[in-house]
């Protein structure tokens, strides 16, 4: 009996809403109608404006925090598992929470495989994301997981800077493995630095393993929350005798004071991709968007055709 393919549909979320038009535009739809209702006391209701019943569904949304990001997504999951939706796509560009992906001390959660269990209570039957910050939260899932990489995106700007005695590098430790795919890729040097934190977004200490000296740099991570790894980072090789130092992050937290920490930093570029909406207050951020990227891979998904291409590292 032939597999019959029924039109797929595009839902986003409300913060996902700008992004979600620009991967419908280059999906070749229009997005859907969803209406969120919110109550008095901050309560609020998703609800489709259309029928969705026997057929294929991408609902885009970040879930970074707070807490309403990822309690939309679940709430739009839920609501199109009861209105009979045949396949529910969790588009997440950003995964939140998925720092908690480990009891890195007694008694507390590991919140990312949480996360992933209420995703798939709620109704997901396949998830689609971009540069988890573990790679192994792909495990925390019983359903399957497409886990895009960005590199995609940054490696051609980057080729197009045609930047001499380029180096890559990794902020801390953590990171030397993906710092290491886009050296390889790009047939340059790699440089790492080594850090200790006092706390959380607090660093005590910091090292460079390498030498950068008459280099432009290039930091790589898979997010920029406070900023204050990367500009301390940055700071410290431009005194190593750096030419000039750039950082490229899949998604741009950017909370506190991050803005105000690029300003004064001699960083002189910050790429990054649209996962997350960023707010123009720096003339340092580059952004690009993620669009056709994930407008590709769910077309490819929703005819049961090959995404290897896409995984570059």
């Amino acid at each position: 009996m032939p597999i019959v393919i029924t039109e797929a549909k595009i839902f986003a979320c409300t913060q996902s809403k700008v992004l979600g038009e620009k991967i419908a535009k280059a999906f070749g739809a229009e997005l859907g109608n969803v209406i969120t209702s919110t109550y008095s006391d901050g309560e609020f209701q998703p609800s489709y404006e259309e029928s969705i019943r026997g057929t294929r569904i991408f609902i885009i949304g970040s879930t970074n925090p707070g807490p309403e990001n990822l309690m939309e997504m679940l709430l739009m999951i839920d609501a199109a598992k009861r209105a009979s939706a045949r396949h529910i796509t969790a588009v997440l560009p950003y995964f939140g929470w998925a720092r908690q992906d480990r009891k890195d001390k007694p008694r507390v959660p590991i919140a990312a495989k949480l996360v992933a269990k209420m995703l798939e209570a709620a109704g997901a039957t396949r998830i689609i994301t971009m540069d988890l910050h573990a790679d192994q939260i792909q495990g925390f899932f019983e359903r399957p997981v497409d886990h895009l990489f960005a590199s995609t995106i940054f490696l051609p700007y980057l080729r197009s800077l045609n930047l001499p005695n380029l180096t890559i590098a990794s902020p801390d430790m953590g990171g030397s493995k993906r710092a290491y795919a886009y050296s390889k890729a790009l047939e340059s040097d790699v440089v790492i630095c080594y850090k200790q934190r006092a706390k959380a977004n607090i660093i005590s200490h910091m090292e460079l393993i390498g030498d950068v000296t008459g280099k432009n740099v290039v930091l790589v991570d898979d997010m920029v929350d406070t900023a204050g790894t990367l500009t301390k980072a940055a700071d410290l090789m431009m005194e190593r005798g750096a030419l000039s130092v750039r950082a490229i992050c899949t998604h741009p937290i950017l909370s506190g004071n991050a803005y105000e920490k690029l300003e004064k930093s001699k960083l002189e570029e910050l790429i990054v991709t649209d996962s997350i909406p960023v707010k123009p207050l720096s003339n340092k951020i580059k952004v690009l968007s993620c669009a056709e990227l994930f407008a590709e891979v769910m077309d490819k998904v929703h005819n049961n055709q090959s995404i290897s291409s896409k995984f570059v590292m």
